[in-house]
């Protein structure tokens, strides 16, 4: 079953939809359609040149840098709530710190 994001998720949308004009998802179209052109399936159908494919490649980049960022901050605010470092801290009581020291005092190779 898919998980829905509730309201957070509506505003998303709403804002990612808000933040892009035609040319934008006119972008997005064509990088989705060469990206499936590429299955075998369809692949002799549908001719897509490296340039045209590297053309699309290079502008959906700016999509995936903001997706990027978002995953960045997102990832952020998980990992610096307390009782996420708490749990992430509570690994420590498994660990052969002896052991640790010797792999970092280690001559390298």
């Amino acid at each position: 079953m898919p998980a829905l994001g509730g309201m957070y998720a509506d505003e998303m949308a709403k804002c990612l939809v808000k933040s892009t004009d035609p040319a934008d998802r006119s972008v997005l179209v064509r990088w989705l359609f060469a990206a499936g052109a590429s299955h075998p399936d369809v692949v002799a159908t549908v001719s897509i040149s490296g340039s045209q494919r590297e053309d699309l490649n290079r502008a959906i980049a700016a999509f995936e840098a903001a997706f990027q960022v978002l995953g960045q901050v997102a990832g952020r605010e998980l990992f610096s709530h307390p009782a996420v470092a708490g749990s992430m801290a509570e690994v420590d009581k498994y660990l052969d710190k002896k052991k640790l020291e010797g792999l970092v005092d280690a001559p390298k190779k």
